[in-house]
């Protein structure tokens, strides 16, 4: 019953995917929202790999590989959330995200760099792996939140 939820889940998410690219928000408000919630459904699953990393929670590579693949898929949706004029509102986000474009999406690649060196450490089964590959990640989700996120 988990694993298709999960793969209900995964596969909503997957049609989210094709859409992410070109992306319309109505209105700034919209795209806020939307990212807000891609981040909090990442860091969800994201927290639950690093518990497991840490030692805080059992180490199960099924869990692994499934918190992994919802990490991996919003990894890619978060970024097209956000359009110019998404600046204003209930946001954290810093002005150096549209200020900087560039750097801002070196940040981004190199993110998703690292997402996918976790799916491999998630698919080898072992801690180490996990262990490395999640510390990864973290560090470049730091990073951005230390420039481009309002604390």
């Amino acid at each position: 019953m988990k694993q298709k939820l999960m793969g209900y889940l995964l596969l909503s998410l997957g049609l989210l995917t094709s859409f992410a690219a070109s992306a319309q928000f109505a209105k700034p408000e919209d795209a806020i929202k939307y990212r807000k919630s891609v981040m909090t459904v990442m860091g969800t699953h994201f927290s639950r790999l690093g518990a497991m990393a840490q030692g805080k929670a059992p180490f199960e590579p099924k869990q692994v590989v499934e918190n992994e693949a919802v990490v991996e898929l919003t990894a890619k949706l978060a970024w097209s959330a956000f359009p110019e004029g998404s600046d204003k509102g209930e946001t954290k986000a810093k002005a150096e995200v549209w200020k900087e474009p560039a750097k801002f999406k070196e940040a981004q690649d190199k993110f998703l760099a690292e997402t996918l060196k976790l799916n491999a450490a998630a698919k080898s089964g072992k801690l180490e792996d996990l262990k490395t590959a999640a510390a990864a990640v973290g560090g470049t989700c730091k990073n951005c939140h230390d420039n481009f996120k309002d604390k």
